[in-house]
């Protein structure tokens, strides 16, 4: 007889219960030997949501014939997008581009995954013989209807795959209701629209609202600069969420994310691990302790680089991969 899995599910007998990351890995060759991880707002590009300079595409493109390159950012594919490239360009010109801090994957032009760490399901043919059932593998979970010897459907149920499926529907308003209660009673030069985003892996909350012009934008980073708004606002719910399981972090000039405790950039690192990378480069500018790059940037699964600027970024990877290029402006 085999256990009985939830929802009137059988599951597999042990030696059918296999590993996901085990097949994985036996399936990759050899692959390149480094990948820099290119932080895509302030290290990359220009603040205000400006595209990415001509000349530091050129590079980035230069850079790719030698290494495998990557962006990881805490916004959504259509922001990144909006910096990086038009439509789907973005997903063809970087071998790797890891959304809302590695939550959203796309690998190779491919959208990879949306959920919580985890990992691209190769094709598992199961052949039985017998009656309709449905089997389930519980490392990770992988639903399989049969009928007689013919695969009806492969399904990967996982983790949860959004914030609202980890944190739960009255966590999720608490902190929501928190959060609008705190900016209504924030004061503010100019307050616009979309104070809140909701994200597959994260809240991105804004107090003057993302729906700022680039004018309004400056306007309230110099504002935070002095009044220190978003540190006290984040003060705030680390006080009244304390032990919920919540991170926040600050990035950009208009907002903080509030997410999951390890749903942080280094999310990302749970697809890149099984890639067999000998190093792993990380460029960021928010690398200090609260800020959004800190933790990937700290990890001793990369090699971290604090940068500043475009200019920065750019140079540093000229003195890392280009050596013999290093002096160029």
């Amino acid at each position: 007889m085999f256990g009985e899995g939830g929802k009137g599910q059988t599951l597999l007998p042990p030696v059918l219960e296999l590993s996901v990351v085990a097949l994985l890995r036996a399936a990759l060759g050899p692959v390149a030997y480094l990948l820099p991880l290119l932080q895509y707002n302030l290290s990359l590009f220009l603040p205000l949501l400006q595209k990415i300079e001509p000349e530091v595409d050129k590079f980035l493109q230069e850079l790719r014939k030698r290494v495998k390159i990557g962006v990881v950012g805490g916004s959504d594919y259509s922001k990144i997008a909006e910096q990086l490239g038009e439509g789907d360009e973005v997903i063809n010109k970087f071998d790797y581009v890891f959304a809302e801090n590695g939550t959203v994957q796309y690998k190779n032009g491919q959208l990879v995954s949306k959920q919580q760490p985890g990992l691209p399901v190769p094709l598992l043919l199961f052949m039985f013989l017998g009656s309709s059932k449905a089997w389930s593998l519980p490392s990770p979970q992988i639903t399989v209807g049969l009928l007689g010897s013919h695969v009806l459907w492969l399904r990967q149920p996982g983790p949860p795959q959004a914030i609202q499926d980890h944190l739960g529907e009255e966590l999720l308003q608490d902190l929501i209701n928190f959060c609008l209660n705190y900016m209504a009673l924030l004061k503010l030069p100019k307050k616009r629209g979309t104070f809140i985003e909701f994200r597959n892996g994260m809240l991105n909350i804004s107090p003057i609202g993302r729906s700022c012009t680039p004018e309004e934008r400056i306007e309230f980073s110099e504002l935070d600069k002095k009044e220190r708004i978003r540190e006290k606002f984040v003060a705030a719910l680390q006080r009244e969420f304390a032990g919920k399981g919540l991170r926040f972090s600050r990035g950009g000039m208009i907002s903080f994310d509030v997410f999951p405790e390890g749903w942080d950039k280094r999310y990302c690192l749970n697809v890149l691990d099984d890639e067999r990378f000998d190093t792993i480069h990380f460029f960021g500018n928010e690398t200090t302790p609260g800020g959004n790059d800190y933790e990937i940037y700290d990890d001793p699964r990369t090699v971290g680089h604090s940068v500043q600027s475009p200019k920065d970024t750019v140079q540093r990877c000229r003195e890392i991969f280009f050596p013999e290029r290093a002096n160029e402006c």
